[in-house]
């Protein structure tokens, strides 16, 4: 794939080596058939007050207004008032609304892919309720088919089309499967025949923290439970979902689905991941064309159910402890309570953050940002703010409870020579698990 510059306009990619022309034509067809009931309902709703840049982590650490969020959506707006608005006719006879081209396509790679990382905190505060981060989803599938999109991030997905997951070929996969349960003496099941619950990972945890894998191997252990990994179907991280890659997206939630069908598995256990609880839990049936048959939970909400249900018992810690709420978990899964329903069993004093729950602020490295190797300044900026936060409760321990967060986190530790830990909610939940009686 080529990647190159254009002196109008120099922050941007591209990949492949369409003519301009069909290049602009990808993104507009693309973008057209986005423009379904939901699209058409927010672009007509805007009331263009503004409010939505208040919320917005970007916005906010850069006093930039062309971070606003709605603003992120303009040319997507421009295209949907020039084609499918009830009104396009008029406009373009008239031309009220110009085409957008290519050259404003390039200008705006930065703003759906650098500067928002579909958090949703935005749609909080908007008084007419309008998702701008499905918006952005959206109109990233058309960004992705014009082959406008992050060098990195479309360098991860073209893996993930070849070999199904940005780690590597099943292979891979098994001969590292292998080697963390030689290192951390923990059995892990792998490609069973048959099971009730098909446990998945994320690229993060195998390269960066196996030490998750090797937990929640070990609370499934102690459990009782069926379980396995499959070395076909273990990736959990959809970046489709986060590229715009929409056919990429299906296939690799089907394959889960597919997969923990063909075993007997009624649950599909997904990691500390946010974006996996997007992609899996709330877009899976759209994608697989109906029911699922199967239940699709992420990890904190597994453990704090088998807490409440007596099934977990845990050693009381000690200290206190602070939590940064994920976007994709809590704003935008509902999963607010059950982190801290973890928390209480471990018997930390829990100091929450000045924006937490559902209005708490990104992290900064989601939404493929993280992926993003020229994004780092803004992502920097994005984490100083959190950073101050946690620094406020003056706590003795910093959970969370999703990989890229974590790695964001750390990253950002690293970069300003931050001495705080970043910890795990489901590694706490295994070093405290006591044994049933």
């Amino acid at each position: 794939m080529n990647n190159t510059k254009s002196a109008a306009v120099s922050n941007f990619d591209k990949q492949g080596d369409l003519p301009d022309a069909e290049r602009h034509a990808s993104a507009m067809q693309a973008f057209i058939s986005e423009f379904g009931s939901r699209a058409a309902s927010y672009m007509e709703s805007c009331v263009r007050c503004g409010l939505c840049a208040e919320a917005c982590h970007f916005y906010l650490t850069t006093g930039d207004e062309k971070y606003t969020p709605i603003h992120k959506i303009r040319p997507f707006e421009q295209a949907y008032l020039r084609h499918a608005g009830p009104f396009a006719p008029l406009y373009r006879f008239l031309g009220l609304t110009p085409p957008v081209n290519l050259e404003e396509l390039e200008r705006w790679e930065e703003l759906i892919y650098d500067s928002c990382t579909l958090c949703g905190r935005c749609t909080l505060a908007c008084p007419m309720g309008i998702d701008i981060a499905e918006l952005v989803k959206e109109a990233r599938h058309g960004m992705y088919s014009a082959g406008l999109v992050p060098d990195r991030l479309a360098h991860i997905v073209r893996n993930a089309e070849v070999k199904h997951s940005p780690f590597g070929e099943p292979a891979d996969f098994r001969r590292t499967v292998r080697k963390i349960a030689k290192q951390h003496k923990v059995k892990i099941p792998l490609d069973a025949k048959r099971a009730d619950l098909l446990l998945t990972t994320a690229p993060g945890d195998l390269e960066d923290n196996p030490q998750s894998v090797a937990a929640a191997a070990r609370i499934l252990n102690r459990l009782g439970i069926s379980w396995t990994f499959s070395s076909d179907a273990f990736e959990a991280t959809n970046f489709g979902y986060l590229s715009g890659n929409m056919e990429l997206q299906k296939e690799l939630t089907c394959r889960l689905i597919d997969k923990a069908r063909e075993i007997g598995a009624d649950t599909i256990l997904l990691p500390e991941c946010g974006h996996a609880y997007g992609a899996a839990r709330w877009e899976a049936a759209q994608w697989y064309g109906g029911p699922t048959g199967v239940r699709i939970l992420h990890m904190i909400e597994f453990l704090a159910d088998r807490i409440e249900s007596g099934a977990i018992e845990l050693k009381k810690a000690k200290g206190s402890a602070t939590f940064h709420d994920p976007c994709q978990l809590i704003r935008r899964g509902g999963l607010e309570r059950a982190p801290r329903v973890i928390l209480e069993a471990l018997g930390f004093d829990l100091r929450e953050l000045e924006d937490h729950g559902i209005t708490a602020f990104c992290c900064g490295g989601g939404g493929g940002v993280l992926a993003n190797a020229r994004a780092e300044p803004l992502r920097l900026k994005a984490f100083e703010l959190k950073k101050s936060q946690v620094e406020a409760t003056k706590a003795e321990h910093f959970f969370t409870s999703c990989g890229q967060c974590r790695l964001q986190f750390t990253r950002g530790a690293q970069h300003f020579k931050w001495k705080k830990p970043i910890e795990s909610l489901l590694e706490a939940v295994d070093a405290h698990m006591t044994a049933k009686r």
